[in-house]
């Protein structure tokens, strides 16, 4: 079994930092791709940011510049940098990670974007 925890959610000002972390562990015998995305209310779920096992990394359009998506060498662990936040930045945080054709998912990291 596959489990995925989230961590490092929170409240924060406006042009302010946070630092999401994942930890994946269960029956897990290769690096494999990962990825955060976040839903926000009325929103669907939408990717943030991805990571290959080879630490190439995608980000969504809004968030380039401002996160950074980054995994402990050798691990199923990702992190996302989130920098100058704003409000519209506001949603639940979900870490994935991807083994084959199936997907993981945490349970999720609230992060709050707010003065």
């Amino acid at each position: 079994q596959v489990r995925l925890v989230e961590s490092g959610g929170g409240l924060v000002q406006p042009g302010g930092p946070l630092r999401l972390s994942c930890v994946a562990s269960g029956n897990i015998f290769s690096v494999n791709p990962m990825g955060w995305y976040r839903q926000a209310p009325g929103k669907e779920r939408e990717l943030v940011a991805g990571i290959t096992s080879t630490a190439s990394t995608k980000y969504e359009d809004s968030v380039k510049g401002r996160f950074s998506i980054s995994r402990l060498y050798g691990a199923n662990t990702v992190y996302l940098q989130m920098n100058s936040l704003a409000p519209e930045d506001t949603a639940v945080y979900y870490c994935q990670m991807k083994r084959g054709s199936r997907g993981y998912w945490g349970q999720g990291t609230q992060v709050t974007i707010s003065s």
